[in-house]
């Protein structure tokens, strides 16, 4: 039994001061049921996608999607958590219960709430998601920890610094365009490129416009059996998904070889039944430009160390062979935990759809997203196409 994204819902992605984690669930769930046309009463079950780990106090938060209508008082309510790839975390277990026939209609939120506390304690509620024994609990931070391996691949192919601007720069026009990007503003290579004042090194070689952003945002799906789906106004199917976790220890792997997602993307492309170059377009997740550099390896779109080819022939702007981040990814959009997963998906459909405003490439027909937990610990890829 197949299974079809109905509706969505998204919030901008930013600081949201006026909005607790019950108010930024709350904002995209009536949202995305009304985008869906069906009724509360018609949803089975809901998933929320959250890490917390101490951003806010609510750590028994699955029935916070309850509260937004009557109807769904006494359904299932869950929580999912798997780092930075909670939100497709969620949605995977929704479209589980979908294809077992335990869930006909599903509601499945992604959201954060991150700058309730300071910096350094969001610093050390990340650090939280690597293997602490080792990382965390030696002062390593992610973008220690993505600095490191970035150093190791300059070490292996060079320095490639300039094309980290590059990416950078490329997803801060991108982001431009999206509407509930956190920021709306186009930087530049020549910005990106140099250490300044304003655009210090973070975790060398890591500046702060290799880095994503710490966010408030929040995300929704409906999801419905393929049946159902085919009689409401969209239907968005998902042709494939893969899961593949790798173990947690980076001191055990190749943290740069990214075999996580590699996996992912080729047990997806093969499960879909076709090549990279089919897909109109890609949403992949960049924690760090790093992070999108060695995403383009795991994709297949260049041999390893040759990554940077796509960005200099353009292959990945838009207007590419295949666009990669036109939202501006989480770069520019921002990177509200579990809210990422959900977003990217939301994103997807919307272009598959033709509903991305200035976003939008052209006769999408395909698309690919790829989230991930820690450094390419939790991976998770899915092909999505319309069905009409």
């Amino acid at each position: 039994m197949g299974v079809c994204i109905v509706g969505w819902a998204h919030s901008r992605f930013g600081r949201h001061g006026e909005l607790d984690l019950e108010g930024l669930v709350d904002s995209v769930t009536r949202q995305a049921i009304e985008h869906a046309r069906v009724a509360p009463a018609d949803i089975d079950a809901t998933w929320l996608g959250n890490l917390n780990g101490g951003f806010v106090p609510d750590n028994f938060c699955s029935s916070f999607v309850l509260n937004a209508d009557p109807a769904l008082r006494w359904k299932p309510a869950t929580r999912v958590e798997n780092a930075c790839a909670s939100g497709s975390a969620a949605v995977y277990a929704a479209c589980d219960a979908i294809e077992a026939g335990r869930a006909r209609v599903a509601l499945v939120v992604g959201a954060e709430k991150m700058t309730a506390i300071s910096g350094e304690e969001v610093t050390r509620v990340l650090a939280n998601a690597s293997y602490v024994k080792e990382e965390a609990g030696a002062g390593m931070t992610f973008p220690g920890i993505f600095g490191k391996i970035a150093r190791e691949y300059f070490a292996r192919f060079g320095n490639h610094s300039a094309t980290l601007a590059r990416i950078a720069a490329k997803n801060h026009r991108n982001g431009v365009s999206n509407p509930w990007a956190q920021v709306r503003k186009d930087l530049g290579f020549e910005f990106c490129n140099a250490v300044s004042e304003k655009n210090p090194f973070v975790a060398e070689p890591l500046r702060k416009t290799d880095c994503s952003l710490v966010s408030d945002g929040a995300a929704a799906l409906v999801l419905a059996d393929e049946q159902t789906g085919r009689a409401l106004p969209r239907a968005i199917r998902f042709r494939s998904r893969a899961q593949v976790n790798d173990i947690l220890p980076m001191s055990r792997r190749d943290a740069s070889a990214f075999e996580g997602p590699r996996r992912a993307w080729a047990r997806a492309l093969d499960e879909a039944g076709c090549k990279l170059f089919d897909l109109s377009l890609a949403e992949v997740h960049d924690c760090f430009t790093i992070a999108e550099l060695l995403a383009y390896e795991a994709m297949g779109l260049a041999d390893r160390g040759a990554g940077a080819r796509v960005v200099e022939d353009g292959t990945v702007y838009p207007g590419g062979r295949l666009p990669v981040n036109v939202s501006g990814g989480l770069k520019a959009k921002g990177h509200p935990i579990g809210a990422t997963g959900v977003s990217m998906h939301v994103l997807a459909a919307m272009q598959l759809s033709g509903q991305a405003g200035e976003m939008q490439v052209p006769n999408a027909r395909l698309a690919g997203v790829f989230n991930m937990g820690g450094a390419a610990v939790a991976n998770y890829v899915s092909i999505l196409e319309p069905i009409r």
